[in-house]
């Protein structure tokens, strides 16, 4: 069980760094730059964000460890670590493009012990906690009951890299005559609290990070879904995940683990 008062500062933490990033949206940007590739985008609401969600840690819980996107890690002296990822979706929120958000989960000794993802611009907070099942702004959510892939709606992400997007661009030409149709949000976590609520059927993308999914895929596993790794598509390069209903989720395993394939 988690100390008193870590969910109630994990959704603190999430809602007040949406204000921040929902205050500056659809103004010009800040601090602009790149990471890993020249279209791997970050600015100040990304920094500032970030920001925020440290100092409400140091105010609280000053002892946990962290791993942010933009900060890096942090060691703590605790069994609590903290996953955030303050602006998931910049390139979107770059754009104008409302399908951004905040992510933040809580790992202890048995894995990921709380996650939530908060949607500023659609007012919705989604929230799990380990054996106590997921919500959307307070109310309980379950993913799709769907039971045949080509009858799914499916979505992925894509990389920066070159080499992986040419791999990504491939499978989702494969997979795209085996189900009902592919979306492309721009937002891991997003896409994952979606599969969580059944307004998609599954998700994949490989590669991602910690602080892209660990929040998204306890919300998968609370709301009653599967969520399995997919091995890297590169050498030297981060898995990914597949997140679904269990109706369709082996199947689709499969279908994409062949589409992913560059024998086929």
């Amino acid at each position: 069980m988690l100390p008193d008062g870590v969910q109630e500062l994990a959704l603190r933490m999430a809602r007040e760094a949406g204000e921040l990033l929902a205050e500056r949206f659809g103004q010009p940007a800040a601090g602009v730059g790149t990471k890993s590739s020249s279209i791997d985008m970050v600015s100040d609401a990304d920094r500032d964000a970030e920001q925020l969600l440290r100092r409400l840690l140091a105010s609280h819980r000053p002892d946990d460890a962290v791993l942010g996107e933009e900060g890096g890690a942090a060691a703590g002296s605790t069994e609590l670590r903290w996953v955030v990822d303050p602006l998931d979706g910049t390139t979107n929120y770059l754009h104008g493009y409302p399908m951004w958000g905040v992510s933040v989960a809580v790992e202890d000794e048995g894995g990921t012990a709380l996650g939530v993802v908060h949607d500023p611009c659609r007012g919705e907070t989604f929230a799990a906690e380990r054996g106590r099942g997921a919500t959307l702004n307070e109310e309980p959510i379950r993913v799709s009951a769907a039971t045949d892939p080509a009858h799914a709606l499916i979505a992925t992400g894509f990389s920066y890299s070159p080499a992986a997007r040419a791999v990504q661009a491939r499978a989702v030409g494969r997979l795209l005559t085996a189900v009902q149709d592919i979306r492309r949000g721009g937002s891991a976590a997003l896409d994952l609290a979606w599969v969580a609520c059944g307004r998609l059927d599954g998700f994949y993308e490989v590669p991602l990070k910690p602080w892209d999914l660990t929040a998204g895929a306890l919300l998968v596993r609370e709301a009653g879904g599967v969520v399995s790794e997919l091995p890297p598509v590169e050498h030297g390069g981060d898995s990914g995940v597949l997140a679904a209903g269990h109706g369709v989720h082996d199947r689709l395993r499969g279908m994409v683990s062949v589409s992913l394939s560059p024998a086929v």
